[in-house]
């Protein structure tokens, strides 16, 4: 039997992830989970069922340390793959030599995150050691502030934060770069206000000079805010949004209060669980201290720890009164209403998507450009593309309430096919796009966070510009041309990428990260213009 090149570059590139894992004594689930991927897929690339991507490759090449051997096996892979299909319109955008984590590089050796209790407030002091392990300097450092006051209750919890916001004057940020006596304090720069969420680039400069974090320098930076307890929650959680090699959470409440804490995680790739370690507790001086602390934390993990107060303190805020919910009718005589408990988790947004049929990332098939449609002659298929692009909205109207519009293509529903379906915001007809491309676009731009119903758990902030002409085909194979401006050109360059491979991870800036959804405050929104 003659193997094609393409496909002894495939088999070389599966034979070198699988010996890198054995080396790193990591199983197939291990490794999947530390890149963010469905546990199944990294089987199937070894087994030669699935084809590489370059996102899965620069992955692997992160996670394992192989010092470029697994990026190399892709490059020739990709090559071959390219040199077959000359004429092809898309190609995945070129990569460095080295792949970089997220946020340029960087890496946080240790994170201590520490939260305090103290007089009707709380106080959280954060603390990271850096090492820039990138190639530019680093310049500024995203942070992120968000506050929950009733984090089950996500309208209750809008309503309550709409109606008290969050301030900068109230949080009183401070951040500082090194150590006694060359410690520097960090001018900052307002990045988003949003009535629970705060987002914050910390400078390497201050007034009388600046301090970049050269290539191969480490540095400790510290920042610290406080909240009040009528808008903190009591929760407290950490995302890891780049390469980490330990972190350490602590809490230090008044003993008197008889505080009850435990924690979950969850992943991109996991449902929410306890934490897999104990937490540490220690009573010293009239207050009580909590500790957990975890070595090599999963890219994208979130480990969140939550408490209650056996003794409410005096000055507890009044609980507000949640709107009455609306009447509904009774179970059918004889039709046992389901029974629930408040032990109950609620499904992950991810996994109630893919319930729905929505292809997750992950998959091959979402990071290849689809086949265009040879219309007329293929109208018959296209309309049947199209009718399971409409039902598959159908069901995820049932599970979410779109208010910046929806879109799908349909590569997220498994079929690799030149077609999409847009749904404006303002719930006209769904626009309908087969064999779409842009031809033109506006050199005005805005940054939004945008979702995505193949990794619908967090959000990213995209640059994208506020005008965008697409020509695309009709049933009967004429084409047109319709412009498109502000969100509905966002929503139909979102499906276009989905079209040509692309998810919007790919155009965000490498020092932006992704935003949990229970993070994200602008769900049940329209995007600001």
């Amino acid at each position: 039997m003659t193997i094609s090149p393409i496909e002894r570059a495939a088999d070389t590139f599966a034979a070198e992830l699988s010996r890198w894992r054995v080396d790193r004594g990591m199983t197939k689930k291990q490794l999947a989970a530390r890149m963010g991927f469905d546990p199944s897929y990294v089987s199937h690339v070894e087994g030669r069922r699935h084809r590489p991507t370059e996102d899965f490759a620069r992955r692997a090449e992160a996670v394992l340390g192989a010092g470029g051997a697994i990026w190399r096996c892709f490059q020739q892979y990709d090559e071959l793959r390219h040199a077959r299909a000359p004429g092809s319109a898309h190609r995945d955008p070129p990569v460095p030599e080295q792949w970089l984590p997220p946020g340029t590089g960087l890496i946080v050796e240790q994170e201590v995150a520490a939260l305090s209790y103290q007089d009707g407030a709380y106080r959280c002091v954060i603390r990271r050691a850096l090492y820039n392990a990138g190639t530019e300097p680093v310049t500024r450092y995203l942070v992120r502030v968000a506050v929950d006051r009733y984090p089950n209750d996500p309208e209750l919890s809008n309503r309550y934060h709409r109606d008290r916001p969050l301030t900068f004057d109230e949080l009183d940020l401070r951040a500082y770069c090194g150590d006694p006596p060359a410690r520097e304090p960090m001018r900052w720069r307002k990045k988003h206000d949003r009535d629970a969420f705060k987002e914050v680039w910390l400078l390497f400069e201050n007034d009388d000079g600046r301090f970049p974090l050269y290539p191969g320098e480490r540095v400790a930076i510290e920042y610290g805010y406080t909240v009040g307890q009528e808008k903190w929650g009591q929760w407290f959680q950490r995302a890891v949004r780049v390469p980490t090699r330990k972190l350490t959470v602590r809490l230090d409440f008044p003993e008197k209060l008889d505080p009850h804490v435990w924690g979950v995680e969850t992943s991109l790739s996991a449902e929410e669980a306890p934490l897999r370690t104990p937490l540490q507790r220690r009573a010293e001086d009239g207050r009580t201290h909590v500790e957990w602390t975890t070595d090599e934390p999963l890219l994208n993990a979130r480990y969140r720890l939550e408490w209650r107060f056996r003794a409410q303190p005096t000055d507890a805020p009044a609980e507000p009164v949640p709107a009455p919910a609306p009447a509904e009718a009774a179970a059918p005589a004889g039709e046992p209403e389901p029974a629930t408990t408040s032990a109950e988790t609620p499904a992950r947004a991810s996994d109630r998507m893919s319930a729905a049929g929505i292809v997750q990332r992950g998959a091959d098939l979402l990071h290849r450009a689809t086949d265009p449609f040879d219309l007329p002659a293929d109208a018959a298929a296209a309309e049947e593309v199209l009718t399971e692009l409409r039902a598959a909205l159908a069901r995820v109207d049932q599970l979410h309430l779109f208010s910046k519009g929806v879109g799908l293509a349909a590569p997220q529903i498994g079929l690799p096919r030149s077609a999409a379906i847009v749904r404006p915001p303002d719930g006209a007809e769904p626009v309908v796009l087969l064999n779409p491309r842009v031809v033109d676009a506006s050199a005005e731009t805005d940054d939004q966070y945008e979702g995505c119903l193949s990794f619908f758990d967090v959000r990213g902030l995209v640059t994208r510009p506020l005008r965008i002409d697409v020509e695309h085909a009709r049933a009967d194979g004429s084409r047109i041309i319709t412009s498109f401006e502000q969100g509905m050109a966002r929503l139909v360059a979102h499906e276009i990428d989905h079209l040509e491979g692309r998810l919007y991870v790919d155009r965000m800036a490498a020092d932006v990260p992704l935003v949990p959804v229970e993070e994200y405050r602008e769900t049940g929104r329209p995007w600001h213009y």
